[in-house]
């Protein structure tokens, strides 16, 4: 279970920090009509693939590790998308450096698993 490994239980906050990020984003986005249909699905993605990972781990499902491997390269994705739409946009900046946080975090997972 996550809850008796410190850095799992750190990935998992990392998981849902980047879901929030992301939802926020895609909240203001509408509001502002500042991204386009590409960004606001990646967003909708990652946010999605964070919140099911973090419950993966949580669960300790056996396939936890792989859905940390995969929504490592997720929000490497997200994270690039933002950064090249920011435009000086801080909130948009923070969801970037959200996602690089989680996708370093499930990195770490998914790798200290295999090994």
């Amino acid at each position: 279970m996550a809850t008796e490994n410190p850095k799992m239980m750190e990935c998992v906050q990392a998981c849902m920090d980047c879901h929030r990020s992301c939802t926020e984003m895609q909240m203001k986005c509408l509001e502002t009509g500042g991204c386009d249909s590409k960004m606001m699905k990646m967003m909708m993605d990652c946010a999605e693939m964070c919140r099911m990972c973090a419950d993966f781990m949580m669960r300790g499902s056996d396939m936890a590790m792989r859905m940390c491997q995969m929504c490592s390269e997720m929000c490497n994705t997200c994270a690039s998308m933002c950064e090249s739409m920011a435009k000086g946009d801080a909130m948009m900046m923070g969801c970037a450096t959200a996602c690089r946080k989680c996708a370093t975090m499930c990195g770490q997972m998914a790798k200290a698993q295999a090994a």
